[in-house]
């Protein structure tokens, strides 16, 4: 990933869950989330770009077999504080990812392709560990949350500016540039600038306005299909009469043909 949280990004990420404003945000993020990745039982899933370990929490509990990995280890240390061994925890960069391919059911990335140093490799790797589905969580840079954030850069540091942000046609490119036209749909959340309460808070719970692709943070998924290259093999096969000119070689339906009238004529017994 091209930026790696530090102990102070971490400390910082900690403080601002802790507002109870800021975490109605991540819970509407997450309530997403898994209305679209819905493992079950028994099945794997990889957090790329774990953190903390926020994003993989909905999943506790559940019989997942949960693994998270993550460059910063920062983040990794309050995860496994957070969740202990109830999740298998990696170092290592979205880039690359140290697993084989097919290796987990369902793979996602939540909030965290902003901060990768090659963000259409991070999606093809993703892509190639992942048997079943693949979520990708982001801040949608059409919205009015990012514009915001990016005014703030001018205010005071904070890390997002460190990052890159990308919209649901930006995910769906490099999608398909990598693994091909695959089944692929998305929501959005937080449509409302400001964080969400009250009437706000009950309509942004609802259904209706997930279409709105301008929602601050849009849940993508996409469905790695299995893809075949047909081989031309030769076909050797005898040839027991050549047809010169003038002679005429038989065809299959000739010879059945003749056979059937053969059988007939034996009373229908071949034999």
């Amino acid at each position: 990933m091209g930026h790696v949280f530090t102990t102070q990004d971490a400390t910082q990420y900690t403080k601002w869950l802790a507002d109870e404003k800021n975490r109605a945000i991540l819970d509407l993020e997450l309530r997403l989330m898994t209305s679209m990745l819905r493992p079950v039982c028994g099945e794997s899933l990889l957090d790329v770009g774990c953190g903390t370990g926020e994003s993989i929490k909905p999943y506790l509990g559940r019989g997942i077999n949960l693994t998270g990995i993550d460059p910063s280890p920062a983040m990794l240390e309050i995860a496994r504080e957070n969740l202990g061994h109830r999740v298998d925890f990696h170092r290592g960069y979205a880039e690359d990812l140290p697993f084989s391919d097919n290796a987990f059911n369902h793979v996602s990335l939540f909030l965290s392709l902003e901060f990768s140093n090659d963000p259409e490799e991070a999606v093809a790797e993703a892509c190639r560990v992942a048997k079943d589905s693949v979520f990708i969580g982001i801040l949608n840079k059409h919205s009015a949350y990012v514009s915001r954030l990016r005014l703030r850069r001018f205010i005071r540091p904070t890390i997002y500016d460190n990052a890159r942000f990308f919209c649901i046609g930006d995910v769906r490119a490099m999608v398909f540039k990598r693994i091909g036209r695959v089944p692929f749909s998305w929501k959005t959340a937080l449509q409302f600038p400001g964080t969400p309460s009250g009437l706000c808070y009950q309509i942004e719970v609802s259904d209706y306005l997930q279409k709105n692709p301008f929602g601050a943070f849009a849940g993508i998924k996409a469905i790695p299909v299995p893809r075949f290259q047909a081989m031309p093999i030769t076909l050797k096969s005898r040839i027991e009469q050549n047809a010169t000119s003038g002679n005429r070689v038989a065809s299959c339906s000739e010879y059945h043909s003749s056979r059937a009238k053969t059988e007939d004529g034996n009373g229908g017994n071949s034999r």
